[in-house]
């Protein structure tokens, strides 16, 4: 990290951000995007998630992954048991999803 806080980085690890629009009732979808983290979390080298909702699009959502690696990432997403969540989410929504590496980061020192 440098000396004013921000941070380059190269070491592998990827987030999956996917944007979500729900065209069925938001707790229903997040119901079934609770079962769909939960099998996604046992996999290797999944590290941690975030779900927002938008503040005033009440049927907006973006989901926030992180993986160790592209390869665990699309390992977890080509295994027969993901593919029952995948149809549940698509059944409830439709998405963006995209790949990413984390080419910079900045945070202050509180």
């Amino acid at each position: 990290m440098t000396a004013d806080g921000q941070q380059n980085t190269d070491d592998g690890a990827v987030t999956f951000v996917n944007r979500f629009t729900v065209h069925a009732s938001p707790d229903e979808f997040e119901r079934t995007f609770v079962d769909t983290a939960e099998f996604l979390g046992e996999q290797p080298g999944f590290l941690r998630y975030t779900l927002l909702k938008h503040v005033d699009e009440q049927n907006s959502y973006v989901n926030i992954a992180h993986w160790r690696d592209v390869e665990s990432f699309r390992r977890a997403v080509s295994q027969p048991g993901f593919k029952p969540h995948a149809e549940a989410l698509r059944a409830l929504s439709t998405s963006e999803p995209n790949l990413y590496t984390l080419r910079q980061s900045f945070a202050v020192d509180s």
